[in-house]
């Protein structure tokens, strides 16, 4: 066993947060007694675990060791495609996952079998062995860099069936990376039937998160969670739900108000980062974690209610889109109005002058959102019609593609990815929808220029967004 900060015996299927309650909720020090400490033979010295204000230390791993501490994690075993469509096998090896330098080591590797590419990486879990329920986790961890690869630090529930099986369980993702592209972090829960889900991230200016290492936490409480990136909040939720198909919403905060336990993986390929290609260095495919640690307050306030949503008020025209003319400029790198975004290698720029938005790209990048001219908070309500008009043209002929998505929501479209063709002359262009989910205070009317192999300059004006239902 290393050495690894446990403040009570971590015992297979009981729950940290009993332990709290049986040995740290009495408002003793946090920091473990000798006894309380596991220690193995090693050249590393080891990292005391810092106390936090207003908290108890229920666990943490340090990584000081040469060994997993197998009272904490286990080695999950999972076979290629269990999930996400995802390539590699989970092994139990320590080929896979192994304490090195003061770190647990995620690693990827890529071998062959019968005659094609075959990955297998590493993953840890603490399911049984150290569940908590409410909390601060804390996790200082390096990602790798490289097309395919998909590091991730998350929580799922000890009893996944509990509410229901995924999404309707609830998930926390503390953090995920994506190889291709590591100056940005995202932070995630998703819960519900239908699924949903909220994200936050941090995009890094002249550096990436595979660097170096950096700092990763939730603070995890019955009404709410906030997550950090470097100490930088990056997402506060408070209004999620959970149910099953056609019946009502479970009483809030279900389902984030029951045990949950800590997990790392480093994937290759799956649904979100596409797979691996040929610039993809195995050698290198390497998820560091310094340490894991989890804090809990002495007490926390059960009796908390979910909160009403708010919806954006319309203009007194009616129309949703504030500053739809463009009368005034922006700064449309904050999240109030307009907004304009770049991912996956999309280069461009953005202004609003002359009661026009002028959109110009000098890179399509790899995805239709890669350059992308957004509102969000549009209002979508069950049963009501909307309708979106603008005006559009461009330098040269191309096409956009416009919808209405719902981020929260699973990413769910109102109104499908469509393309418009764009010429050079001024244009009207009008579509309706009609809602038939649940009601959504956050949806994202969007303009996406990326991926098509068009890079002329587009210009936008007079958009609307309006509620037509009689």
């Amino acid at each position: 066993m290393n050495k690894s900060k446990i403040l009570c015996s971590v015992v297979s299927g009981v729950t940290a947060l009993t332990m709290l309650t049986s040995c740290a909720g009495t408002g003793e020090t946090s920091t473990p007694s000798s006894s309380q400490e596991a220690t193995s033979a090693t050249t590393m010295p080891a990292t005391p675990t810092p106390e936090l204000e207003g908290y108890n230390l229920l666990w943490s791993d340090e990584f000081d060791g040469n060994t997993l501490n197998t009272d904490i994690w286990t080695r999950e075993v999972r076979e290629p495609g269990w999930t996400n469509n995802e390539l590699q096998e989970y092994r139990d090896s320590e080929e896979n996952v192994f304490v090195k330098d003061g770190n647990l080591v995620l690693k990827a590797i890529k071998t062959e079998q019968n005659g094609k590419p075959y990955y297998t990486s590493g993953k840890v879990n603490s399911q049984n062995k150290a569940d908590f329920q409410y909390g601060k986790v804390v996790i200082r961890a390096k990602v790798p860099e490289g097309q395919g690869l998909w590091p991730a630090a998350w929580m799922m529930p000890k009893d996944e069936s509990f509410y229901g099986q995924w999404p309707k369980c609830g998930e926390i993702d503390i953090m995920e990376s994506l190889g291709n592209d590591t100056s940005v972090s995202y932070s995630t829960i998703h819960y519900g039937e239908p699924h949903a889900e909220q994200q936050g991230t941090l995009k890094l200016d002249n550096t990436t998160f595979s660097a170096d290492f950096h700092i990763y936490s939730v603070e995890w409480e019955p009404g709410e969670m906030r997550f950090y990136t470097d100490d930088e909040l990056v997402l506060t939720v408070n209004d999620w739900f959970t149910a099953e198909e056609g019946q009502d919403d479970k009483p809030y905060p279900a389902p984030f108000n029951q045990p949950f336990f800590v997990q790392m993986n480093l994937a290759v390929g799956g649904d979100w980062p596409g797979n691996p290609d040929d610039t993809t260095n195995f050698d290198k495919a390497e998820f560091l974690i310094d340490y894991v640690r989890v804090y809990q307050k002495p007490s926390y306030d059960m009796n908390v209610e979910k909160p009403p949503m708010v919806f954006k008020e319309p203009l007194a025209d009616g129309n949703y889109v504030y500053n739809g003319d463009f009368a005034a400029a922006e700064d449309l790198t904050d999240d109030k109005d307009w907004q304009f975004l770049l991912f996956f290698d999309g280069q461009g720029e953005a202004k609003i002058e002359d009661n026009m938005a002028i959109i110009s790209s000098t890179n399509c990048g790899t995805e239709e959102y890669s350059v992308q001219f957004l509102q969000a908070d549009m209002p979508v309500l069950k049963g009501h019609t909307y309708r979106v008009t603008f005006d559009a043209k461009a330098d040269e002929a191309r096409d956009i593609v416009v919808a209405v998505t719902a981020p929260n929501n699973g990413w769910n479209r109102y109104y499908p990815d469509t393309p418009k063709d764009v010429t050079t002359d001024w244009q009207t262009y009008t579509f309706d929808f009609t809602s038939d989910t649940k009601d959504d205070n956050f949806a994202r009317l969007e303009f996406n220029l990326g991926k098509r192999g068009y890079t002329s300059t587009v210009y936008l004006k007079n958009v609307r967004y309006e509620d037509i239902t009689n």
